[in-house]
C-alpha cells in the first residue's frame, strides 16, 4: 500500500505498533475513534500533539526540532548530520508516538507539529524562497558578520533603523538574500543561513545525556523512623483539623475556599505554619473528608467516621493516593504573585502538577538512600519534561513536592521510605501498622496543670482530652494544658465537673493534684449560673448581685442590655453572640432553650450533605492491557465498517447513475422478479425521503407486502420497510 498521508501511515501498522502508540499517547483511545481517519485526525491535532511532545525529554525534543527544520521528506543520516549520531537511537522513539512517519521516499511529520513548536523553532527563522550561495558567507565583509554573529543563535531577527537606508553591512547581506525583509525595521536571517554558520548543527548545546543527580548519603534505617514519624504525624494533623471544625465550623468565602482568618485558626491549633496547615486542608478535601455544606460552613463528612475506624496503614494509603493524581496545588497559598487563591477555592488547579509529582517520586526512587540536592534533582526533572506549556517545570513545584513528601512520609530526612516505593509500586502497605508506635491509653498529669501523653494516645482517649485540654507542644510526648476555657469548653460539651475529675483520675497515671481539682470544682461551680437565649437573646441569673455587675459594666455597653425583670435582661445580639461578649470580659454563661433547660450537649458536627470532592483536571491516565487490546479491537472493526460502506457507496452512486427511472408498477415487476429467480442478490436503490431528498441504498431484498419492500439495509444492519412509491429506480449489484 503506498502511503500518501498520515491516515495511510497508521492503517500500514500492525497491532503492536498501534498499542504502543496508544500506550505513549493514552489520549488517541479516550474515547476510541471510530476508524483509522478519525484517529488520523486526532493524532495529529494540535492538543493531542502538544501532549505527546510534553512527554519527551530534552534530547528527543531536540530530535524533533531537527525533524521539524529538515526539508521533508529526510532520512536518519541527514538529522544524525544535524544532531548527533545518538539521534539515530531517538528516532525510533518518535516514530512510535506518531510524532514521525514513513512515507513514500523519506520521513515525514505530521503538518500541525510545526506550529505546535513554535514560530522560530531552534532559535531558526524562516526558509529562504531564493536559491542561496552559502559560500559566501565565508567572504563576508566585517561589518555584515557582526550581524550575521548577533541572530547566528536565535533570535533570528535583526533591527535596522530603515530599511531603505540599510548599513553597508545589512546592505551586503541583503544583496546576497542572508537576511530577509520583514518590515520596515526588521530583518530575518533564513534557516538555512543559521544552519550554516551554526556548523551544520541545529542546537549550541546537545542534551544527550541526562544531568546526575548528587546528594547526601542517608542511613535506611534512619530514613524508615523519620518517614514513620512523619505518617504518624500527618495522621494525628489530619485528625485533629476535622475534630477542630466538627466542633467549630469554618465558613467558607463567598468566592469558594477556606479565609485567611480561617486558615491562621487551623495552623495556630495544629502548631504548623500557614502553607502545611493549607496542605491539610486541601487533602482532607480531596479524600471526601470533609465539604462545604449548602450553608457555606467547612465540616467533616460522614466519610471520616468511617475513616476513624480504619487502619492507619488504609488512612494514610486514602490520602496519599489523592495527592498523587490531584490536580490542585496547595504550595500556590500564600504566594504573592496569587494573593486571591485560596485553600479548598477553585483557584488551585494546574494540568502539569500531577505529571511533575509522579515525575519527581520517581527520580527519588532511581537514587535509594540518597537525599538529592535541589538544583541537580530539578535540572533532571527539566530533562526529562521540558517542552511543558508552561516554559519548563516550574521549579515550585519540584519543591512543593519534595516539601509535601517529606510531610506525608514519603520521604524521610529528604530520601524516599520504604512506604513511598511501596506506595509507587502498589505494594501492600501493611508495614505501616507494623512500624507505628502503639497508642498509649494513659497520661500523666503534672503539678503545673499540665498533662503528657507518653505517646500517640487512643482515639476515644484523644477525643475527650482534646475537649478538656488544649496542646501545648507535640513531639514524640504530647504537652496537653489545663485552663479555665478549656474546663469551660469540656462543660459546654455536656460533661459535669464530677465527669471530668473522674475521667482524669482514670486516666492518669499520676495522682490529680489538688490545684486542678480546685480549677474544675470553681469553673463547675459558676458555669450555667448565667443563661442567655434568644429574643434576640435574653440574660437570665437568679444572682441578683450578678445582674447589677453586668449593667454597670461599662465593658458591656455594646450588648444595649436592657432589664425586664429583676432576674432577666434582654439585647439585640442573639444567643451566641452575647455569650461570646460575655466570655470575652471573664462571665461564665451557659445556653438556655425556650424551656428553660441548660444547653450543654456535645457540639460535634457532621456536613448533612455529601462530600464532593473537587474533580481532576490533568493528563489522561495510561491504559492498561485489557483496555488497549478492547480498543484496538474497536478500532480494526470500525475500520472494516467504514471501508465497508466507503465501498458501497461507491458502488451505489455508479449503479444509481444508470438507473431508470421507473414507475412504481414497474419497480414493483423488477423486484417481484429479482425475489422470484434471484432471492440471494444485493440491489441498490434510489429512495426518496418525505422532503424528496434522494438516498442511495444497498439492500438484500426479502419480502413484497402491501405496496412495500421489506429489505435488510447494508449501511445499518437493519430490516427496513421502503415503499415502492418512493423508490426511484433498481439496479444488481
Amino acid at each position: 500500500m503506498e502511503t500518501r498521508s498520515f491516515a495511510d501511515y497508521l492503517r500500514t501498522l500492525d497491532d503492536a505498533a498501534l498499542i504502543s502508540l496508544f500506550t505513549h499517547r493514552p489520549d488517541l483511545v479516550t474515547p476510541v475513534p471510530p476508524d483509522i481517519a478519525s484517529l488520523a485526525v486526532r493524532a495529529t491535532s494540535a492538543p493531542s500533539l502538544a501532549r505527546a511532545i510534553d512527554s519527551l525529554n530534552a534530547w528527543q525534543y531536540q530530535v524533533l526540532e531537527a525533524c521539524a527544520v529538515a526539508a521533508e521528506p529526510f532520512n536518519e543520516k541527514q538529522i544524525a548530520a544535524l544532531t548527533d549520531k545518538a539521534a539515530l537511537f531517538a528516532l525510533p522513539g518518535l516514530i512510535e508516538r506518531g510524532l514521525v512517519y514513513s512515507g513514500r521516499d523519506g520521513l515525514y511529520i505530521p503538518t500541525t507539529l510545526r506550529e505546535v513548536l513554535g514560530n522560530e523553532i531552534a532559535g531558526l527563522g524562516p526558509q529562504s524562497m531564493a536559491k542561496l550561495s552559502l559560500k559566501k558567507l565565508d567572504e563576508a565583509p566585517v561589518p555584515a558578520q557582526k550581524a550575521l554573529d548577533a541572530m547566528v543563535w536565535g533570535p533570528p531577527r535583526g533591527t535596522v533603523a530603515d530599511i531603505k537606508k540599510p548599513s553597508a553591512g545589512v546592505a551586503w547581506l541583503l544583496e546576497n538574500d542572508f537576511v530577509i525583509v520583514a518590515n520596515s525595521h526588521t530583518v530575518l536571517m533564513p534557516r538555512e543561513v543559521a544552519i550554516y554558520l551554526r556548523g551544520g548543527k541545529v542546537h549550541k548545546d546537545l542534551a544527550i545525556q541526562a544531568p546526575k543527580i548528587s546528594g547526601s548519603k542517608r542511613d535506611a534505617k534512619s530514613v524508615q523512623l523519620a518517614a514513620i514519624a512523619n505518617v504518624s504525624t500527618y495522621l494525628r494533623w489530619t485528625e485533629e483539623i476535622l475534630n477542630f471544625w466538627a466542633q467549630e465550623p469554618a465558613d467558607a468565602l463567598r468566592s469558594g475556599g477556606l479565609g485567611v482568618r480561617d486558615l491562621k485558626n487551623i495552623s495556630t491549633h495544629l502548631g504548623v505554619d500557614s502553607n502545611c496547615a493549607a496542605f491539610v486542608a486541601e487533602l482532607a478535601y480531596l479524600a471526601g473528608l470533609l465539604t462545604i455544606d449548602a450553608d457555606d460552613r467547612i465540616l467533616p463528612s460522614s466519610q471520616f467516621d468511617i475513616w476513624l475506624t480504619q487502619q492507619p496503614s488504609t488512612r494514610w494509603e486514602s490520602l496519599v493516593s489523592q495527592w498523587l493524581i490531584t490536580s490542585r496545588v496547595s504550595g500556590l497559598v500564600g504566594k504573592e504573585e496569587s494573593k486571591n487563591v485560596a485553600p479548598l477555592g477553585p483557584e488551585l488547579d494546574r494540568v502539569a502538577a500531577s505529571s511533575i509529582r509522579k515525575l519527581t517520586l520517581r527520580l527519588l526512587q532511581e537514587s535509594p538512600e540518597i537525599a538529592p540536592d535541589f538544583e541537580p534533582l530539578s535540572a533532571l526533572a527539566n530533562w526529562h519534561m521540558p517542552a511543558k506549556r508552561s516554559g519548563g517545570i516550574q521549579v515550585d513545584y519540584v519543591q512543593w513536592t519534595l516539601r509535601e513528601a517529606e510531610w506525608l512520609g514519603i520521604t524521610g530526612q529528604g530520601a524516599i521510605s520504604k512506604y513511598g516505593i511501596a506506595l509507587l509500586q502498589g505494594d501492600e502497605l501493611d508495614g505501616i501498622n507494623e512500624d507505628l508506635p502503639k497508642p498509649v491509653d494513659h497520661i500523666l498529669i503534672q503539678s503545673d496543670h499540665t498533662a503528657i501523653a507518653p505517646g500517640p494516645l487512643e482515639h476515644e482517649v484523644a477525643q475527650e482530652l482534646a475537649i478538656l485540654a488544649d496542646i501545648e507542644s507535640r513531639g514524640g510526648a504530647t504537652v496537653y494544658r489545663f485552663s479555665e476555657a478549656t474546663i469551660r469548653r469540656g462543660l459546654d460539651h455536656g460533661r459535669t465537673g464530677d465527669e471530668i475529675k473522674a475521667f482524669l483520675k482514670k486516666t492518669s497515671k499520676t495522682p490529680m493534684p489538688q490545684p486542678l481539682e480546685y480549677l474544675i470544682a470553681d469553673v463547675a461551680k459558676k458555669h450555667g449560673k448565667l443563661r442567655v437565649g434568644n429574643t434576640s437573646s435574653f440574660i437570665r441569673c437568679e444572682d441578683s448581685a450578678l445582674i447589677a455587675q453586668i449593667i454597670s459594666d461599662k465593658r458591656l455597653d455594646i450588648l444595649q442590655l436592657r432589664q425586664i425583670a429583676p432576674e432577666v435582661l434582654i439585647c439585640q445580639h442573639d444567643a451566641a453572640d452575647a455569650m461570646n461578649i460575655l466570655r470575652s470580659f471573664g462571665y461564665l454563661p451557659a445556653g438556655e432553650d425556650s424551656q428553660g433547660s441548660l444547653l450543654s450537649g456535645p457540639r460535634i458536627q457532621r456536613a448533612k450533605s455529601k462530600a464532593r470532592p473537587p474533580r481532576i483536571i490533568g493528563e489522561f491516565d495510561r491504559p492498561d492491557e485489557l483496555q488497549l487490546e478492547g480498543a484496538l479491537r474497536a478500532l480494526r472493526t470500525g475500520e472494516k465498517s467504514s471501508h465497508r460502506q466507503s465501498t458501497l457507496r461507491n458502488i451505489a452512486a455508479s449503479a444509481l447513475g444508470s438507473l431508470p427511472r421507473t414507475t412504481a408498477n414497474e419497480t414493483l415487476d423488477i423486484l417481484a422478479d429479482y425475489l422470484q429467480n434471484q432471492p440471494a442478490t444485493s440491489l441498490s436503490i434510489g429512495y426518496a425521503d418525505n422532503n424528496g431528498l434522494v438516498s442511495h441504498r444497498i439492500i438484500d431484498p426479502l419480502k413484497l407486502s402491501a405496496g412495500s419492500l421489506i429489505a435488510r439495509d447494508h449501511a445499518t444492519g437493519e430490516v427496513q420497510t421502503f415503499r415502492i412509491a418512493r423508490i426511484t429506480g433498481v439496479a444488481s449489484i
